[in-house]
């Protein structure tokens, strides 16, 4: 294979017996594998639900909404294909059922079907087809992840449409890998393996023949196993890739190296040979890993409100991770609900920070648990142990600083209190904000309303802003729909707090810090959706560094 001339390739990762296996990391660590052959690749999420985006979706039922440069809601998935490949993520790399159904039925009313009867296949199944083609002519490689599991009523569509692409550019052209679960029965102390071949079968029903299975499994499988595998499911021996348990998911992709899937793609595509460089880097940084993991840990504590599920925080979870081991630091991560700290004494909120050497309070939405995140936010002020604040975080930061330095008692933010009259507005929502040429309306529907995706603010110099990133300005993602008001500004600044990057306009407050503090940092931001394992986030990096 000789890159574009001989045309775009198609990899599909399925998924079968059961969701949440993976998938996400799975076709990442495919990703990964390509690149590192040299190839350019594009990633896609396609998710059955009927939601628009995961816009609106709830944080504790779905996980964190990850935010792409462009400004896209998308699947937390497409922060593993960025944190493992470098390769940006944009608006065409996550579409739902709900957006394919939407488009459809606006075309219909537009009357571009021309009175044809619409249906599943071929209308809907086509919509599915220029999406997943959109980006082919200038990559090499397309993956894409269906959401799901095979089987499910609502992915079917996606299924049919990945079947048709294959009978219309070939076998040779595309890839089918298929990731299910080895069940291990502790009562027999034995592996099952009929759950993946009827998993398969159910597959190959719907006339999809997987080129490899990648098996999640508990405990490494035999021999025997694989070739009982490979024998009821119709592969080679060697297509049998095991998908054990990792204590770190960076080691997927080594692990499926090891066990030559990379030869294996390489067979199917008629690739020759490739450098591995980009695997030797990955070796190098989980290797440090290792080493540091004998430290005496630090110990940190994110205090947020969506605590029940630690995917909500998994783009930040990444990013310490990313900064920990690039400043050789060990770190034991605590997940603190803010709600519980809403009516708790100054003295009770102390004794249980202390346990901690610095901590984290990163975004959300709604009024739940924000008095606890003031709380926490001034026990830290008050004690000088090292802080970083995110988005809501920067918000609360700045009205605890109003409440409890300027003594502006009833400050607090329009999102809790309303068009209600018996407050202080510190943070307020803003009518209307320019995006390029666009003005974008917050003050329209819940979804796809807020400011999204990467804006770029200039840094005040001589801050600690300006020390991390070093340089006059600085670009990340957003997603939030209130601004800390600037006209605070002054009265913030001659108490101690001072505003080190502001919006271009010079309207936006985008980071306070306080310099007498020895670590007090908050942003507006989400920067922990840049951040991978070979490239920390410098703001992570500067905090973790101040433990």
């Amino acid at each position: 294979m000789s890159g574009r001339s001989e045309g775009c390739k198609f990899i599909f990762v399925t998924g079968g017996v059961v969701s949440s296996l993976g998938k996400g990391v799975a076709t990442a660590s495919i990703g990964f594998i390509l690149r590192a052959m040299g190839y350019k690749i594009f990633i896609k999420k396609l998710d059955p639900y009927l939601n628009i985006d995961p816009g609106t979706m709830n944080p504790k039922e779905h996980g964190e909404v990850f935010v792409t440069e462009d400004g896209g809601e998308t699947d937390l998935d497409l922060g593993h294909y960025e944190r493992f490949t470098g390769v940006k993520t944009s608006k065409d790399s996550n579409m739902t059922a709900g957006r394919i159904y939407q488009t459809l039925l606006e075309k219909e009313r537009n009357g571009d079907y021309l009175g044809q009867t619409v249906q599943v296949i071929p209308h809907v199944t086509n919509l599915i087809k220029n999406f997943i083609k959109r980006h082919e002519q200038e990559n090499d490689f397309i993956i894409c992840e269906i959401g799901g599991t095979v089987g499910d009523i609502e992915a079917l569509p996606f299924f049919e449409a990945i079947r048709q692409i294959r009978g219309e550019i070939g076998v040779e052209n595309t890839m089918f890998v298929h990731l299910t679960l080895i069940p291990f029965l502790q009562s027999t102390s034995e592996i099952k393996t009929k759950p993946t071949q009827h998993s398969v079968k159910e597959l190959m029903s719907i006339g999809i023949i997987p080129d490899a299975l990648i098996c999640r499994t508990d405990i490494e499988l035999l021999s025997a196993d694989k070739q009982k595998i490979a024998s009821f499911c119709n592969v080679n021996y060697d297509c049998v890739i095991e998908g054990l348990n990792l204590d770190n998911i960076y080691k997927a992709p080594l692990s499926y190296i090891n066990q030559g899937f990379d030869r294996v793609i390489m067979r199917k595509f008629n690739i020759s040979s490739y450098q591995k460089a980009d695997v030797l880097k990955l070796q190098d940084t989980l290797a440090k890993w290792e080493q540091i993991k004998t430290q005496t840990p630090k110990k940190l504590a994110i205090a947020g409100k969506y605590t029940s599920l630690k995917d909500s925080y998994k783009s930040l979870s990444e990013a310490i991770y990313h900064a920990s081991v690039h400043c050789g630091i060990n770190l034991d991560i605590s997940f603190l609900d803010t709600r519980a700290f809403d009516n708790q004494t100054t003295q009770q909120i102390a004794d249980e920070l202390a346990k901690y050497d610095g901590v984290i309070v990163p975004g959300g939405f709604g009024t739940e648990g924000l008095e606890g995140k003031i709380n926490v936010i001034k026990t830290l002020r008050e004690t000088n142990k090292p802080f970083l604040g995110i988005c809501l975080g920067m918000q609360m930061a700045v009205i605890e600083f109003a409440r409890n330095v300027l003594g502006i008692k009833n400050a607090n933010t329009q999102e809790v209190m309303g068009d209600s009259q018996n407050y202080i507005k510190i943070v307020g929502i803003m009518n209307a904000w320019m995006d390029g040429e666009q003005i974008i309306n917050s003050q329209k529907q819940i979804g796809g309303s807020m400011r999204l995706g990467n804006y770029t603010a200039n840094i005040v110099s001589n801050t600690l802003c300006h020390k991390i990133y070093a340089a006059s300005t600085l670009t990340e993602r957003h997603r939030h729909r209130y601004e800390v008001d600037i006209s605070f500004k002054t009265q913030l600044e001659k108490a101690g707090m001072i505003i080190s990057a502001f919006s271009p306009n010079g309207k936006l407050p985008e980071v306070v810090e306080i310099p007498t503090h020895k670590f007090f940092l908050a942003v507006q931001y989400h920067p922990e959706f840049n951040s991978s394992v070979l490239t920390p986030n410098p703001l992570f990096v500067s905090f973790i560094e101040s433990l």
